[in-house]
């Protein structure tokens, strides 16, 4: 399959992040290592993002050095004849195809190359490593980062780390036409893929039939997989926000989640739909409804000059009307109307799921976000999502996933 992505993407993006940089330092950016994931097999690789979108490449334990007007990549480890068997060899000539970056270089002589550097300088550009265990995700971080920096620091101790990541943020939330494409691939693959399975929804006995139609959906249509791992929650599993068991049996349960998003050339779809597995109750026809309002209402809120922090603090306020109405609150108090709204409405979303970007900017044209309005009352079982992506437009937004209809 031919990449949307031309070296050209690349350059550009590199040229970009000298510009806001500004400074004189060498940046020096490390791509992801791979991760064991049981004995001698690691989990299937995913690049680091910030390096991707700098390089295009897919390939670990790369280092891409940007200093001054020169750049260059150093490869990882040279592999022995045994490991080439199984793993292949490095390519440098595809490297700087894909990439653009001319100058390819083994490990030994890379580095030898940039310790001359390092040892001259006072400051050195890179990405701040992830804490080794970070609690709020609760999940270990890629130490390519951290590693990357202890070796640097061991070269020249004195140097004063300057951290790149902002810099790229405010790139990455800004999505060049390329990138909208890749990524309107993504959801329309996603949007193709709910349909297909909506169209079976009653010939389905347990949740991992769901998720199998729906892995085999996203291949078959071309995406690279699963932009994150797939919801496919039913019953009381519907009030567990980031349930990933998808193996209980459908027979007895009346509603039915999905939040699932495909992955396309690394960028991300992101889409929930709630369903009723017969004919609903009047509890349950509330309770949707509720939130089918309260995603109109997010929809509308999504604007250029806006910040996600001032929608969320509207959105919070809607839901709360809407739990009263309910009888689940007696007061609008935040305490009281997270306990059945516990997330935000929106999230950037591009090459990863959950992207970056800064909350308290005012949203720009070319930003890519969700709108996911939930409410969730574990006490009866009901939990109702629904989630879209939209852009932002000069004058509103587009709705990207609209081809998927909200059921009313």
């Amino acid at each position: 399959m031919k990449s949307l992505f031309a070296p050209e993407f690349f350059k550009q993006n590199r040229e970009r992040l000298r510009t806001l940089f500004t400074g004189t330092a060498p940046i020096v950016i490390a791509a992801n290592g791979q991760l064991q994931r049981n004995g001698d097999v690691s989990y299937k690789f995913r690049q680091d993002s910030n390096f991707w979108y700098l390089t295009g490449l897919t390939d670990p334990d790369l280092v891409l050095v940007m200093d001054k007007n020169k750049e260059y990549l150093i490869t990882g480890a040279d592999r022995e004849p045994s490991k080439v068997v199984f793993d292949g060899q490095w390519d440098a000539e595809e490297l700087a195809r894909i990439s653009g970056v001319d100058e390819i270089y083994d490990q030994k002589t890379g580095w030898k190359k940039l310790e001359g550097r390092l040892k001259k300088v006072q400051h050195i550009a890179t990405l701040a490593a992830a804490p080794v265990y970070i609690e709020w995700h609760d999940m270990y971080s890629n130490p390519a980062r951290a590693r990357l920096i202890a070796r640097m620091k061991d070269i020249a101790p004195e140097a004063e780390l300057l951290d790149l990541r902002m810099h790229l943020a405010r790139m990455r939330c800004i999505k060049q036409p390329v990138e909208l494409e890749a990524m309107q691939r993504a959801i329309d693959m996603t949007v193709d893929t709910f349909k297909a399975v909506e169209r079976k929804l009653s010939k389905y006995n347990y949740e991992y039939e769901i998720e199998a139609d729906i892995t085999h959906g996203f291949r078959r249509r071309g995406a690279l997989g699963h932009s994150f791992d797939p919801i496919v929650a039913s019953g009381k599993n519907t009030c567990v926000l980031h349930y990933f068991r998808n193996d209980a049996p459908l027979e007895g349960s009346r509603m039915l989640y999905l939040d699932v998003g495909a992955e396309y050339e690394l960028y991300a779809a992101d889409i929930a739909r709630t369903y009723f597995l017969g004919e609903p109750n009047k509890r349950e026809k509330q309770v949707y409804t509720a939130v089918a309002e309260a995603h109109t209402f997010g929809l509308g809120l999504i604007k250029p000059g806006v910040s996600i922090r001032e929608n969320e603090k509207k959105m919070e306020q809607f839901i709360g009307e809407k739990l009263r109405e309910l009888g689940l609150i007696k007061l609008i108090e935040r305490e009281e109307v997270r306990k059945y709204y516990p997330h935000s409405l929106s999230h950037y979303l591009g090459l990863d799921g959950h992207d970056v970007g800064d909350y308290d900017r005012p949203l720009e044209p070319g930003m890519v976000l969700t709108v996911e309005p939930g409410i969730y009352i574990p006490a009866e079982g009901i939990g109702v999502r629904i989630e879209d992506d939209v852009l932002v437009t000069e004058t509103g937004i587009q709705v990207l996933s609209s081809k998927l209809p909200v059921q009313k």
